[in-house]
Protein backbone atom coordinates (compact mmCIF):
# COMPACT_ATOMS: atom_id res chain seq x y z
CA UNK A 1 0.00 0.00 0.00
CA UNK A 2 1.23 3.29 -0.68
CA UNK A 3 1.02 5.49 2.46
CA UNK A 4 0.07 9.15 2.18
CA UNK A 5 0.20 12.48 4.70
CA UNK A 6 -2.37 14.03 3.44
CA UNK A 7 -6.31 13.76 2.03
CA UNK A 8 -8.08 16.30 0.40
CA UNK A 9 -9.57 19.09 1.63
CA UNK A 10 -10.22 22.72 2.13
CA UNK A 11 -6.70 24.76 1.91
CA UNK A 12 -8.16 27.64 4.00
CA UNK A 13 -7.10 30.95 4.85
CA UNK A 14 -3.30 31.63 5.57
CA UNK A 15 -2.18 30.86 9.63
CA UNK A 16 -6.04 30.59 10.24
CA UNK A 17 -6.89 27.65 7.93
CA UNK A 18 -10.83 26.76 8.73
CA UNK A 19 -10.22 28.72 11.84
CA UNK A 20 -12.98 30.87 11.14
CA UNK A 21 -15.38 28.36 9.34
CA UNK A 22 -15.70 25.83 12.32
CA UNK A 23 -15.94 28.57 14.75
CA UNK A 24 -19.39 29.29 12.96
CA UNK A 25 -21.21 26.24 13.08
CA UNK A 26 -18.40 23.55 13.97
CA UNK A 27 -20.63 20.19 13.09
CA UNK A 28 -22.46 22.14 9.60
CA UNK A 29 -18.97 22.83 8.91
CA UNK A 30 -17.15 19.04 9.24
CA UNK A 31 -20.79 17.92 7.48
CA UNK A 32 -20.10 20.08 4.51
CA UNK A 33 -16.31 18.87 4.47
CA UNK A 34 -17.39 15.47 4.68
CA UNK A 35 -20.00 15.72 1.53
CA UNK A 36 -17.67 18.32 -0.40
CA UNK A 37 -14.37 15.72 -0.26
CA UNK A 38 -15.19 12.29 1.14
CA UNK A 39 -14.42 10.00 4.31
CA UNK A 40 -11.49 11.37 4.79
CA UNK A 41 -10.52 14.79 4.99
CA UNK A 42 -7.78 17.07 5.97
CA UNK A 43 -7.88 20.60 7.37
CA UNK A 44 -5.81 23.24 9.49
CA UNK A 45 -6.78 25.31 12.09
CA UNK A 46 -4.35 27.57 13.11
CA UNK A 47 -1.08 24.80 13.37
CA UNK A 48 -2.97 22.12 14.19
CA UNK A 49 -3.36 19.31 11.74
CA UNK A 50 -7.08 17.93 11.71
CA UNK A 51 -8.44 14.79 10.22
CA UNK A 52 -12.46 14.19 9.44
CA UNK A 53 -12.67 10.18 9.72
CA UNK A 54 -16.22 8.69 8.46
CA UNK A 55 -15.22 5.54 6.90
CA UNK A 56 -16.37 2.51 9.57
CA UNK A 57 -13.15 0.77 9.00
CA UNK A 58 -10.48 3.54 9.28
CA UNK A 59 -12.99 4.50 12.91
CA UNK A 60 -11.79 0.89 14.03
CA UNK A 61 -8.36 1.34 13.19
CA UNK A 62 -8.36 4.37 15.48
CA UNK A 63 -10.68 3.27 18.28
CA UNK A 64 -9.23 -0.30 18.61
CA UNK A 65 -6.24 -1.61 16.31
CA UNK A 66 -4.02 1.30 16.65
CA UNK A 67 -5.90 2.89 19.89
CA UNK A 68 -2.88 3.29 22.27
CA UNK A 69 -1.69 5.55 19.61
CA UNK A 70 -4.08 7.94 20.72
CA UNK A 71 -5.22 9.79 23.48
CA UNK A 72 -7.90 12.00 24.46
CA UNK A 73 -8.58 15.00 22.07
CA UNK A 74 -8.49 18.81 23.17
CA UNK A 75 -12.06 18.87 23.89
CA UNK A 76 -12.05 16.22 26.56
CA UNK A 77 -8.76 17.62 27.78
CA UNK A 78 -10.72 20.48 28.67
CA UNK A 79 -13.31 18.92 30.29
CA UNK A 80 -10.94 17.89 33.13
CA UNK A 81 -11.94 21.84 34.05
CA UNK A 82 -14.62 20.36 35.38
CA UNK A 83 -14.49 16.65 35.89
CA UNK A 84 -10.98 16.25 36.79
CA UNK A 85 -9.11 13.11 36.01
CA UNK A 86 -12.37 10.53 36.05
CA UNK A 87 -12.67 7.54 33.61
CA UNK A 88 -13.95 9.73 30.50
CA UNK A 89 -10.86 12.13 30.55
CA UNK A 90 -8.02 10.09 32.29
CA UNK A 91 -5.09 7.87 30.25
CA UNK A 92 -2.96 5.27 30.06
CA UNK A 93 -2.24 3.12 33.30
CA UNK A 94 -4.21 5.51 35.67
CA UNK A 95 -7.32 4.62 33.01
CA UNK A 96 -7.08 1.27 33.02
CA UNK A 97 -6.90 0.92 36.88
CA UNK A 98 -9.83 3.17 37.15
CA UNK A 99 -12.17 1.04 35.03
CA UNK A 100 -10.76 -2.16 36.82
CA UNK A 101 -12.21 -0.98 40.00
CA UNK A 102 -15.79 0.56 38.37
CA UNK A 103 -16.43 -2.34 36.50
CA UNK A 104 -18.06 -4.49 39.12
CA UNK A 105 -20.57 -1.65 39.27
CA UNK A 106 -21.61 -1.84 35.52
CA UNK A 107 -21.69 -5.53 35.60
CA UNK A 108 -25.38 -6.66 33.78
CA UNK A 109 -26.68 -7.82 37.39
CA UNK A 110 -25.73 -4.90 39.28
CA UNK A 111 -27.40 -2.92 36.56
CA UNK A 112 -30.81 -4.64 36.58
CA UNK A 113 -31.10 -3.98 40.74
CA UNK A 114 -31.53 -0.07 39.31
CA UNK A 115 -34.49 -0.70 37.19
CA UNK A 116 -37.07 -0.80 39.64
CA UNK A 117 -36.06 2.62 41.10
CA UNK A 118 -35.50 4.44 37.66
CA UNK A 119 -39.72 3.24 36.83
CA UNK A 120 -40.66 4.72 40.36
CA UNK A 121 -38.58 7.76 39.38
CA UNK A 122 -40.19 7.84 36.07
CA UNK A 123 -43.91 6.94 37.49
CA UNK A 124 -43.30 9.87 39.72
CA UNK A 125 -42.95 12.45 36.78
CA UNK A 126 -45.77 10.70 34.85
CA UNK A 127 -48.06 11.67 37.52
CA UNK A 128 -47.03 15.10 38.13
CA UNK A 129 -47.91 16.01 34.01
CA UNK A 130 -50.86 17.56 33.23
CA UNK A 131 -53.00 17.10 30.57
CA UNK A 132 -52.83 20.16 27.88
CA UNK A 133 -49.61 21.20 29.82
CA UNK A 134 -46.89 23.05 28.06
CA UNK A 135 -43.23 21.42 29.26
CA UNK A 136 -39.33 22.34 28.03
CA UNK A 137 -39.07 18.87 27.49
CA UNK A 138 -35.29 19.31 27.41
CA UNK A 139 -35.72 20.50 31.23
CA UNK A 140 -38.35 17.46 31.74
CA UNK A 141 -35.76 14.96 30.55
CA UNK A 142 -32.81 16.51 32.65
CA UNK A 143 -34.54 16.34 36.08
CA UNK A 144 -35.76 12.83 35.79
CA UNK A 145 -32.22 11.14 34.51
CA UNK A 146 -30.39 13.51 36.88
CA UNK A 147 -32.98 11.98 39.93
CA UNK A 148 -32.32 8.63 38.33
CA UNK A 149 -28.50 9.10 39.00
CA UNK A 150 -28.97 10.44 42.33
CA UNK A 151 -31.04 7.99 43.72
CA UNK A 152 -29.56 4.56 42.28
CA UNK A 153 -25.81 5.43 41.89
CA UNK A 154 -25.66 7.71 45.02
CA UNK A 155 -28.70 6.74 46.80
CA UNK A 156 -29.85 10.25 47.10
CA UNK A 157 -33.24 12.34 46.19
CA UNK A 158 -33.18 15.13 44.34
CA UNK A 159 -35.80 17.64 44.65
CA UNK A 160 -37.37 19.62 41.58
CA UNK A 161 -35.47 22.59 42.87
CA UNK A 162 -32.07 21.13 43.36
CA UNK A 163 -32.33 20.05 39.86
CA UNK A 164 -32.30 22.88 38.55
CA UNK A 165 -29.76 24.17 40.22
CA UNK A 166 -27.86 21.31 39.14
CA UNK A 167 -29.06 21.93 35.62
CA UNK A 168 -28.09 25.66 35.41
CA UNK A 169 -24.77 24.82 36.74
CA UNK A 170 -23.78 22.22 34.81
CA UNK A 171 -25.43 24.14 31.77
CA UNK A 172 -22.92 27.06 32.52
CA UNK A 173 -19.71 24.56 33.03
CA UNK A 174 -20.69 23.32 29.18
CA UNK A 175 -20.61 26.49 27.58
CA UNK A 176 -16.96 26.12 28.48
CA UNK A 177 -16.70 23.36 25.53
CA UNK A 178 -17.60 26.53 23.19
CA UNK A 179 -13.68 27.51 23.41
CA UNK A 180 -12.53 24.66 22.32
CA UNK A 181 -12.24 26.15 18.57
CA UNK A 182 -10.54 29.07 19.55
CA UNK A 183 -6.56 28.81 19.77
CA UNK A 184 -6.04 30.53 23.03
CA UNK A 185 -8.39 28.45 24.62
CA UNK A 186 -6.16 27.11 27.25
CA UNK A 187 -5.21 30.47 28.41
CA UNK A 188 -8.98 32.36 28.57
CA UNK A 189 -9.38 30.06 32.26
CA UNK A 190 -7.06 32.65 33.46
CA UNK A 191 -8.14 35.57 32.53
CA UNK A 192 -10.99 37.74 34.34
CA UNK A 193 -13.93 37.38 31.48
CA UNK A 194 -17.56 37.24 32.65
CA UNK A 195 -17.73 33.66 30.41
CA UNK A 196 -14.74 32.36 33.01
CA UNK A 197 -16.23 33.88 36.12
CA UNK A 198 -19.69 32.09 35.47
CA UNK A 199 -17.94 29.05 34.56
CA UNK A 200 -15.43 29.14 37.83
CA UNK A 201 -18.72 29.65 39.71
CA UNK A 202 -20.62 27.06 38.39
CA UNK A 203 -17.70 24.14 38.88
CA UNK A 204 -17.68 25.57 42.51
CA UNK A 205 -20.89 24.86 42.85
CA UNK A 206 -20.73 20.89 40.98
CA UNK A 207 -17.96 20.77 43.71
CA UNK A 208 -20.25 21.41 46.43
CA UNK A 209 -22.64 18.76 45.63
CA UNK A 210 -20.46 16.15 44.61
CA UNK A 211 -18.36 16.99 48.00
CA UNK A 212 -21.04 17.05 50.09
CA UNK A 213 -22.55 13.64 49.01
CA UNK A 214 -18.83 12.31 49.75
CA UNK A 215 -18.82 13.73 53.39
CA UNK A 216 -21.85 12.57 54.30
CA UNK A 217 -21.33 8.97 53.06
CA UNK A 218 -18.18 8.75 54.74
CA UNK A 219 -20.02 9.31 57.98
CA UNK A 220 -22.41 7.22 57.32
CA UNK A 221 -22.62 4.19 60.46
CA UNK A 222 -24.60 1.66 57.63
CA UNK A 223 -23.68 2.88 54.49
CA UNK A 224 -26.11 1.78 51.24
CA UNK A 225 -24.71 -0.64 48.28
CA UNK A 226 -24.00 1.79 45.52
CA UNK A 227 -21.41 3.66 43.90
CA UNK A 228 -20.39 6.20 45.82
CA UNK A 229 -19.85 3.57 48.56
CA UNK A 230 -18.09 1.25 45.85
CA UNK A 231 -15.55 4.29 44.89
CA UNK A 232 -14.49 4.96 48.57
CA UNK A 233 -13.77 1.25 49.76
CA UNK A 234 -12.61 0.34 46.14
CA UNK A 235 -9.37 -1.37 45.82
CA UNK A 236 -7.21 -2.16 42.79
CA UNK A 237 -7.01 -6.00 43.61
CA UNK A 238 -5.66 -6.87 40.06
CA UNK A 239 -2.61 -3.57 40.51
CA UNK A 240 -0.95 -2.30 43.88
CA UNK A 241 -3.97 -2.90 45.79
CA UNK A 242 -4.20 0.68 46.45
CA UNK A 243 -7.89 2.84 46.88
CA UNK A 244 -9.47 5.96 45.40
CA UNK A 245 -7.80 9.38 46.78
CA UNK A 246 -10.66 11.84 48.07
CA UNK A 247 -9.74 13.68 44.65
CA UNK A 248 -10.22 10.90 42.75
CA UNK A 249 -13.77 9.70 44.03
CA UNK A 250 -14.94 13.30 43.25
CA UNK A 251 -13.71 13.00 39.48
CA UNK A 252 -15.49 9.86 39.13
CA UNK A 253 -18.35 10.63 40.91
CA UNK A 254 -18.27 13.77 38.40
CA UNK A 255 -17.92 11.92 35.73
CA UNK A 256 -20.62 9.22 35.71
CA UNK A 257 -22.68 12.12 38.10
CA UNK A 258 -23.11 14.48 35.26
CA UNK A 259 -21.90 12.86 31.98
CA UNK A 260 -24.17 10.37 32.83
CA UNK A 261 -27.12 11.44 33.59
CA UNK A 262 -26.72 14.28 30.48
CA UNK A 263 -26.66 12.10 27.45
CA UNK A 264 -29.25 9.71 28.85
CA UNK A 265 -31.85 12.80 29.43
CA UNK A 266 -30.14 14.01 25.48
CA UNK A 267 -31.30 10.74 23.62
CA UNK A 268 -35.09 10.68 25.51
CA UNK A 269 -35.16 14.58 24.23
CA UNK A 270 -34.88 14.07 20.65
CA UNK A 271 -36.37 10.79 21.24
CA UNK A 272 -40.34 12.83 22.07
CA UNK A 273 -39.10 15.28 19.06
CA UNK A 274 -39.05 12.76 16.56
CA UNK A 275 -41.84 10.90 17.95
CA UNK A 276 -44.44 13.94 17.97
CA UNK A 277 -42.43 14.25 14.23
CA UNK A 278 -43.45 10.76 12.72
CA UNK A 279 -47.31 9.99 14.28
CA UNK A 280 -47.22 6.13 12.61
CA UNK A 281 -44.14 5.45 14.90
CA UNK A 282 -45.89 7.20 18.19
CA UNK A 283 -48.82 4.63 17.23
CA UNK A 284 -46.46 1.74 17.32
CA UNK A 285 -44.88 1.96 20.12
CA UNK A 286 -47.82 2.66 21.98
CA UNK A 287 -49.57 -0.73 20.56
CA UNK A 288 -46.03 -2.11 21.68
CA UNK A 289 -46.43 -0.64 25.12
CA UNK A 290 -50.42 -1.47 25.50
CA UNK A 291 -49.86 -5.10 24.50
CA UNK A 292 -46.93 -5.96 26.67
CA UNK A 293 -47.66 -3.75 29.79
CA UNK A 294 -51.61 -4.38 30.07
CA UNK A 295 -52.03 -1.20 32.01
CA UNK A 296 -49.23 -1.66 34.80
CA UNK A 297 -45.82 -0.34 35.34
CA UNK A 298 -42.82 -1.67 33.22
CA UNK A 299 -40.24 -4.09 34.54
CA UNK A 300 -36.36 -5.07 33.82
CA UNK A 301 -38.02 -8.52 32.88
CA UNK A 302 -40.29 -6.55 30.58
CA UNK A 303 -37.34 -5.19 28.25
CA UNK A 304 -36.57 -8.21 26.25
CA UNK A 305 -40.33 -7.69 24.61
CA UNK A 306 -40.10 -4.06 24.28
CA UNK A 307 -38.18 -4.59 20.90
CA UNK A 308 -39.71 -1.87 19.12
CA UNK A 309 -39.40 0.80 22.34
CA UNK A 310 -35.54 0.00 22.01
CA UNK A 311 -35.77 0.48 18.26
CA UNK A 312 -37.03 3.75 18.70
CA UNK A 313 -34.77 4.77 21.03
CA UNK A 314 -31.67 3.55 18.62
CA UNK A 315 -32.96 4.97 15.36
CA UNK A 316 -33.12 8.52 17.82
CA UNK A 317 -29.69 7.66 18.60
CA UNK A 318 -28.73 7.55 14.90
CA UNK A 319 -30.06 10.44 13.79
CA UNK A 320 -28.98 12.44 17.06
CA UNK A 321 -26.36 10.99 18.79
CA UNK A 322 -25.76 12.41 22.23
CA UNK A 323 -22.14 12.14 21.73
CA UNK A 324 -21.85 13.31 18.60
CA UNK A 325 -18.07 13.84 17.93
CA UNK A 326 -15.09 11.67 19.49
CA UNK A 327 -11.50 12.85 19.10
CA UNK A 328 -7.89 11.42 19.30
CA UNK A 329 -4.91 13.07 19.11
CA UNK A 330 -2.20 10.75 17.76
CA UNK A 331 0.83 10.89 20.42
CA UNK A 332 2.94 8.73 17.83
CA UNK A 333 3.36 8.43 13.91
CA UNK A 334 0.84 6.00 12.84
CA UNK A 335 -1.17 4.84 9.98
CA UNK A 336 -4.84 4.72 9.23
CA UNK A 337 -5.88 3.42 6.23
CA UNK A 338 -3.75 4.90 3.62
CA UNK A 339 -2.45 7.85 5.44
CA UNK A 340 0.11 8.90 8.31
CA UNK A 341 -0.50 11.12 10.75
CA UNK A 342 1.81 12.37 12.81
CA UNK A 343 2.25 13.48 16.52
CA UNK A 344 0.21 15.89 17.41
CA UNK A 345 -2.48 15.21 14.31
CA UNK A 346 -6.32 15.28 15.68
CA UNK A 347 -8.50 12.54 14.31
CA UNK A 348 -12.45 13.56 14.80
CA UNK A 349 -15.06 10.99 14.12
CA UNK A 350 -18.55 12.42 14.28
CA UNK A 351 -21.51 10.08 15.04
CA UNK A 352 -23.97 12.26 13.71
CA UNK A 353 -22.40 12.12 10.18
CA UNK A 354 -21.61 8.66 10.19
CA UNK A 355 -25.28 7.83 11.13
CA UNK A 356 -27.13 9.68 7.83
CA UNK A 357 -24.28 7.99 5.37
CA UNK A 358 -26.68 6.33 2.71
CA UNK A 359 -24.46 4.02 1.75
CA UNK A 360 -25.27 2.23 5.53
CA UNK A 361 -28.45 3.98 6.49
CA UNK A 362 -31.14 3.60 3.14
CA UNK A 363 -33.42 7.53 3.53
CA UNK A 364 -31.11 8.43 6.38
CA UNK A 365 -32.97 11.66 7.29
CA UNK A 366 -36.00 9.59 8.17
CA UNK A 367 -37.16 8.62 11.73
CA UNK A 368 -37.17 4.47 10.97
CA UNK A 369 -37.40 2.24 13.91
CA UNK A 370 -38.46 -0.63 11.35
CA UNK A 371 -34.42 -0.90 9.65
CA UNK A 372 -32.97 -2.25 13.14
CA UNK A 373 -33.78 -6.03 11.83
CA UNK A 374 -31.60 -8.36 13.03
CA UNK A 375 -30.56 -8.84 9.64
CA UNK A 376 -29.62 -4.95 9.29
CA UNK A 377 -27.96 -5.29 12.17
CA UNK A 378 -25.93 -8.24 11.34
CA UNK A 379 -24.63 -6.67 8.28
CA UNK A 380 -23.71 -3.55 9.64
CA UNK A 381 -20.16 -2.30 9.71
CA UNK A 382 -19.23 -2.32 13.47
CA UNK A 383 -18.07 1.70 13.32
CA UNK A 384 -21.32 2.54 11.23
CA UNK A 385 -23.38 3.17 14.29
CA UNK A 386 -21.45 3.68 17.28
CA UNK A 387 -23.30 6.07 19.80
CA UNK A 388 -21.28 5.05 23.00
CA UNK A 389 -17.55 4.96 20.81
CA UNK A 390 -15.91 1.70 21.17
CA UNK A 391 -12.56 -0.01 21.61
CA UNK A 392 -11.15 -0.36 25.07
CA UNK A 393 -12.58 3.06 26.05
CA UNK A 394 -16.63 2.20 25.04
CA UNK A 395 -18.87 4.25 28.06
CA UNK A 396 -18.62 1.66 30.79
CA UNK A 397 -22.05 2.79 31.78
CA UNK A 398 -23.99 1.42 27.96
CA UNK A 399 -25.81 -1.15 29.60
CA UNK A 400 -27.17 1.21 32.29
CA UNK A 401 -27.92 4.22 30.02
CA UNK A 402 -30.05 1.50 27.25
CA UNK A 403 -32.10 -0.21 30.12
CA UNK A 404 -32.67 3.66 31.62
CA UNK A 405 -33.66 4.95 28.19
CA UNK A 406 -36.18 2.10 27.23
CA UNK A 407 -37.73 1.98 30.99
CA UNK A 408 -38.29 6.03 30.81
CA UNK A 409 -39.66 5.62 27.49
CA UNK A 410 -41.95 2.73 28.36
CA UNK A 411 -43.31 4.48 31.52
CA UNK A 412 -43.78 7.76 30.14
CA UNK A 413 -45.35 7.12 26.75
CA UNK A 414 -47.83 4.48 28.46
CA UNK A 415 -49.65 7.41 29.18
CA UNK A 416 -48.32 10.51 27.21
CA UNK A 417 -47.84 11.93 24.08
CA UNK A 418 -46.24 14.90 23.42
CA UNK A 419 -46.13 17.45 20.33
CA UNK A 420 -44.34 20.35 19.13
CA UNK A 421 -45.23 23.94 20.62
CA UNK A 422 -45.90 25.63 16.71
CA UNK A 423 -43.48 27.65 15.72
CA UNK A 424 -40.79 26.82 18.49
CA UNK A 425 -37.46 26.34 16.69
CA UNK A 426 -35.38 22.99 16.42
CA UNK A 427 -31.71 23.93 16.29
CA UNK A 428 -28.89 21.83 17.27
CA UNK A 429 -26.40 23.12 20.00
CA UNK A 430 -23.18 20.98 19.56
CA UNK A 431 -21.22 21.65 22.82
CA UNK A 432 -19.50 18.56 24.53
CA UNK A 433 -23.02 16.84 23.87
CA UNK A 434 -25.79 17.74 21.26
CA UNK A 435 -28.28 19.38 22.92
CA UNK A 436 -31.72 21.64 21.25
CA UNK A 437 -30.79 25.02 21.77
CA UNK A 438 -33.80 26.70 22.78
CA UNK A 439 -35.02 23.57 24.49
CA UNK A 440 -38.04 21.68 23.24
CA UNK A 441 -40.99 23.26 24.41
CA UNK A 442 -43.98 20.51 23.80
CA UNK A 443 -47.82 20.20 24.89
CA UNK A 444 -48.53 16.94 26.54
CA UNK A 445 -51.50 15.28 25.96
CA UNK A 446 -52.76 12.37 28.71
CA UNK A 447 -53.53 9.36 26.12
CA UNK A 448 -56.31 6.61 26.37
CA UNK A 449 -54.98 3.02 26.78
CA UNK A 450 -55.90 0.31 24.48
CA UNK A 451 -54.68 -2.67 26.65
CA UNK A 452 -55.77 -6.10 25.58
CA UNK A 453 -58.37 -7.39 28.63
CA UNK A 454 -57.45 -3.68 30.34
CA UNK A 455 -60.55 -4.24 32.47
CA UNK A 456 -59.00 -7.58 34.09
CA UNK A 457 -55.90 -6.00 35.04
CA UNK A 458 -56.04 -2.82 35.99
CA UNK A 459 -56.59 -3.95 39.65
CA UNK A 460 -53.31 -5.61 39.49
CA UNK A 461 -51.44 -2.96 37.94
CA UNK A 462 -48.51 -2.10 39.90
CA UNK A 463 -49.11 1.74 39.83
CA UNK A 464 -47.32 4.16 42.68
Amino acid sequence: MAYQTCPPGPSGLPVLGSLLDIRRNPLQFLIRLQQQYGDVVYFRVGRRRLFLISEPEYIREVLVTHHKAFIKSRALQLARKVLGRGLLTSEGELHLRQRRMLQPEFHKRRVAEYGGRMVEIAAKLSTQWQDGQTVDMAREMMHVTLRIAANTLFSKDVDSHEADRVGEALSIALRLFERVTSPFAEWLDYLPLPSTLRFRRARKQLDRIIYSMIAERRHHPNPPHDLLTMLLQAQDTEGDGRGMSDRQVRDEAMTIFLAGHETTAIALTWTWYLLSEYPAVRQTLQQELDTVLRGRWPTVSDIPNLRYTRNVLAEAMRLYPPAYIIGREAVRKVQIGPYTLQPGDTVLMSQYIVHRLERFFPQPERFNPDRWTPEFQEQLPKFAYFPFGGGPRVCIGEPFAWMEGILVLAVLARDWTADLVPGHPVELLPLITLRPRHGLRMRLHRRQRNEPHAEIVKDHANIP
